[in-house]
């Protein structure tokens, strides 16, 4: 059975079986048969099931009701389980891959509502206006409560050029309103670059799909050879609102402006499960200074990318804390043709830190201020903490940031700040990167 082990956050671009016995085997063959209490749950469970077929008012959807009580099952978890039929599964395959059909929302469940999480760059939900925080509460006039992430998402799904109307909660905003979207084929460009004055690298990481790496080496590539290292003064990594990705693609990312040492490592229920993912020589740049931006949309595969570097002393971090999603989620396919996307270890940077729950912390703070007009959109930060019963954190939790980034660079603090830090016009003892420097906590 092939597994797919992936950190993404539940999306709008994403989109039954019954164990009998239920045997949990271990790794080293051992086999833990289940408490007579479940058991007798699962008699309850079975006399729930046939009452329904026998006296409900209507025939109902077998089927349905038994996919409805897998996600019941799995929602009452963490907010990143879910059940995945064959057709959302071959969605999130799509995905990625880099390219499929959809609005161009990442978004996940808060209250029953959907909540977006980002708007992926032009994009038809990024072009509509929507925000980080809206809750869509009805789709084409149906309401959202009662249904499961997963059904929301189908419900968005569509032909290319169909039209769909999302009812919109905003924060601040006294009563929802209606924003008419047209779906569109999406296309992921993960990486953007540009030559920055002459002397600086920027290369801005949209998401972590299978087309990551290819794409970061070759525009890092090209700026080296268009800027001789003689002229070029070093990098800035942008991973803000970056929800996440793959972790095989986030392992690669890391690797490439690191010469040796620890990446990640991954923790499960059981000791012997632990994975550790190491550096390999080759570094991109060449060993030039590198600055990664992050706040509080970065997320899962962007902070192990900003954990590793951070840890390793390669680069230092500018921003404000990250969202704070430590957990690995895999993808089990199922005899049905679907499969379980159900959260299996929780992820540690170089030093051993966790971060769900809990973020990255910037070597060097720096806040993009919210124009007045803007704050009552935003609303207050809200990171992995707030998500309803979400994995705890080991120790104290902490909120996230503000994932506001001005749209005129000349505006952007966080990004001037790493171009000054570069350059030279400004010193900070977080930079460079200080062999002995204590780890943020």
């Amino acid at each position: 059975m092939i597994r797919k082990v992936s950190l993404l956050f539940v999306g709008i671009l994403l989109g039954a079986s019954f164990a009998v016995g239920l045997t949990q085997f271990h790794s080293d063959g051992s086999a833990n048969a289940a408490a007579p209490d479940t058991y007798k749950q699962l008699n309850l469970f079975g006399d729930v099931f046939e009452r329904i077929r026998g006296d409900y008012v209507e025939v109902p959807d077998e089927g349905a009701l038994i996919e409805a009580a897998i996600n019941g099952m799995l929602s009452s978890l963490d907010p990143h389980s879910s059940y995945l039929d064959a057709a959302a599964l071959r969605d999130m395959n799509v995905q990625t891959r880099g390219e499929f059909g959809g609005l161009g929302i990442e978004v996940t469940m808060e209250n029953g509502a959907v909540k977006v999480m980002t708007p992926i760059d032009d994009t038809p939900a990024s072009k509509a206006g929507l925000l980080t925080g809206d809750l869509i509460v009805a789709i084409d006039g149906d309401s959202v409560e009662g249904m499961t992430l997963d059904q929301a998402v189908k419900k968005m799904r569509g032909e290319v050029n169909t039209p769909i109307v999302l009812s919109i909660k905003r924060q601040n905003v006294e009563k929802p309103f209606d924003v008419k979207l047209v779906r569109a084929v999406i296309h992921i460009q993960s990486v953007r670059s540009r030559e920055e004055g002459g002397d600086i690298g920027y290369v801005r990481v949209t998401q972590f799909n299978e087309q990551t790496f290819d794409e970061l080496e070759r525009q890092v590539k090209k700026i080296r050879t268009d800027l001789p290292d003689g002229k070029l003064k070093g990098f800035v990594v942008d991973l803000r609102n970056n929800p996440g990705g793959l972790l095989d693609q986030a392992v690669a990312v890391s690797d490439a402006f690191l010469e040796r040492g620890e990446i990640v490592s991954t923790r499960g229920r059981h000791a012997e499960e632990t994975k550790r993912f190491n550096a390999r020589p080759g570094d991109l740049t060449g060993g030039l200074p590198v600055i990664v931006l992050i706040n509080g949309g970065s997320a899962s595969a962007s902070e192990i990318v900003a954990g590793a570097l951070q840890d390793q002393r390669r680069a230092t971090v500018i921003g404000t804390r990250s969202f704070g999603k430590g957990s690995v989620q895999t993808i089990i396919p199922l005899a049905s043709k679907g499969a379980l996307r159900l959260t299996t270890a929780r992820y540690f940077t170089p030093s051993g830190r966790s971060i769900q729950a809990k973020g990255i912390t910037p070597d060097i703070e720096v806040t993009s201020e919210l124009p007045a007009e803007l704050k009552d959109q935003f609303g207050e930060p809200r990171g992995e903490a707030s998500l309803k019963g979400h994995l705890g954190a080991e120790g104290d939790e902490a909120s996230g940031s503000s994932g506001y980034v001005p749209p005129d660079p000349k505006d952007d603090k966080q990004l001037n700040t790493a171009y000054d830090l570069l350059r030279g016009v400004q010193v900070n003892n977080a930079f460079p990167p200080d062999p002995n420097r204590g780890i943020p906590n």
